[in-house]
């Protein structure tokens, strides 16, 4: 560390010179420096503390002392490739094996999630024999060329829908694209279904069974698919969205998906990257509220699995396996697996279990839910909450008839937060969701302090800010935004 810091304002000016403005910054117009942390909390440059609220990759907490002495241990005494044998990679994977169901048992380690999902694509496509893919609307599976051609998240706004991916996307009558200055409405540029939201989408909470009806619509896309002579390799989903608005599927709805997709020829690949490692509390993985007789094909893992060490891995099956290999070509990952990082997994799992953290997200994620919820009751402009353990979105809306998201709103709502020193985001295509997903270290106290924090802004909005006056606008007299309708201005 320089001995003399650097000022934040120089720090600001050298970024914007060096750096290319397509890397973001949280908060553009008034950064946050961070220069130290420790369990959930950030320092800046000032030694002011912030609460982390959205962390999930110091999953175990900041600078864990566990982590950090595992990491800095082996580092002492090797670190090199896979292509020697060592003990630290066998062990890793028996030790991730046992918290997966027994089909899952080879794994392949490399060094982010986006790297995770690319090799998870080669193994379907390599499988089936297939080529095409279905994905959720507004999914974001990695930064890869492959992956930007998989994620609606990113591509609307490239090159557009490839061929060969299929988007379970929500019918263009209902579709909205929410931008903070204007409304634009867009389509599916082939087929159309979905997203299994039953909060604002096309089977809501009052549905008798939106499980099976959204993954019928998944199996219309199939056969659109099938008409058109396409064949799928893949369904890639995050086994709880999470750009798409911290979204939880109807239970069920991913076992009658799989059931689709093998009918099809193709695999089930849940990707894990954001939600794994006991982040939903009632599960070690999310994909396991399902129940236990649900088992995907492939497992995807990322972010959390190394708690800010650049470490992943996909999970598959012996027959997937063999597959890929059956090429003959070598698959080889310069760093993945390598010594340090299986150090630091086996680090991080030993944490989860030793802190019991997977029962703490349970126990502070209940509790964060039901004074959220009373905070709905309260405040008109929170149209839903929705989550499990540590995994919780707020949705923030303009009426209660149309559910409009609160785009500017919500984005006031963080500011303020942040004035405060809690750092909270927004997901959701209307950028108006508040998405909770903080360390697991993540306490009693800290949700008790954020939504109190919450309370006083939203009734300040309330009180003195007109965004808030029409929240609860009459059925007859609701407009649909691109009836003419725009966005409230926050004064």
């Amino acid at each position: 560390m320089a001995a003399d810091p650097r000022a934040k304002a120089a720090t600001l000016n050298l970024r914007r010179r060096l750096l290319s403005s397509s890397c973001r910054l949280f908060f553009p117009e008034d950064p946050v420096k961070i220069i130290r942390s420790k369990g959930q909390y950030l320092y800046d440059e000032q030694g002011r503390e912030f609460l982390d609220c959205i962390n999930n990759v110091a999953h175990v907490g900041h600078c864990h002392p566990i982590v950090v002495q595992a990491a800095h241990e082996q580092n002492l005494v090797l670190n090199t490739n896979s292509r020697y044998l060592h003990d630290n990679i066998v062990d890793y994977a028996q030790r991730l094996s046992e918290t997966l169901p027994k089909e899952l048992s080879v794994f392949y380690f490399l060094n982010s999630g986006s790297e995770a999902n690319d090799l998870a694509l080669r193994l379907a496509r390599q499988y089936t024999g297939h080529q095409d893919v279905l994905v959720l609307d507004h999914a974001y599976h990695g930064h890869l060329s492959s992956l930007i051609d998989i994620s609606p998240y990113k591509f609307r706004d490239l090159d557009g829908q490839k061929e060969w991916v299929h988007v379970v996307c929500t019918p263009i009558s209902t579709q909205v694209s929410f931008h903070p200055q204007t409304w634009t409405t867009w389509q599916c540029l082939s087929l159309q279904a979905p997203l299994p939201d039953t909060y604002r989408g096309l089977y809501r909470e009052d549905h008798p069974n939106p499980a099976e009806a959204y993954a019928n619509e998944v199996k219309n896309v199939i056969n659109i698919a099938q008409e058109k002579g396409r064949k799928i390799a893949a369904f890639f989903a995050e086994s709880l969205p999470s750009v798409a608005g911290q979204i939880i599927p109807p239970a069920g709805y991913f076992s009658q998906v799989a059931e689709h997709i093998r009918r099809a020829g193709g695999l089930f690949v849940a990707d894990e990257i954001q939600v794994g490692f006991g982040r939903v509390g009632k599960h070690f993985w999310a994909f396991q509220l399902e129940g236990e007789s649900f088992v995907p094909d492939i497992v995807t893992m990322g972010k959390s699995i190394g708690n800010g060490h650049p470490v992943a891995c996909v999970a598959t099956t012996q027959a997937v396996s063999r597959a890929f290999e059956a090429t003959g070509v070598e698959y080889f990952n310069t760093f993945g697996g390598n010594p340090v990082s299986c150090a630091v997994g086996l680090a991080v799992l030993d944490v989860l279990e030793t802190e019991q953290l997977q029962a703490h997200a349970t126990n502070v994620g209940n509790f964060l839910m039901e004074h959220l919820s009373q905070q709905k009751a309260k405040h008109p402009i929170i149209g839903d909450v929705r989550g499990t353990g540590l995994f919780i979105g707020v949705d923030l809306i303009k009426d209660e008839t149309l559910r409009t998201p609160a785009t500017e709103e919500a984005e006031y709502l963080v500011s303020r937060l942040k004035e405060n020193y809690i750092l909270l985001s927004t997901d959701g295509p209307g950028r108006n969701v508040l998405k909770f997903k903080p360390p697991l270290c993540f306490s009693l106290d800290n949700a008790q302090h954020v939504v109190a924090k919450l309370d006083d802004i939203l009734t300040d909005m309330e009180e003195k800010v007109r965004s808030c006056k029409t929240l609860r606008i009459q059925p007859n007299s609701a407009k649909h935004p691109s009836e003419g309708t725009h966005p409230t201005q926050i004064l």
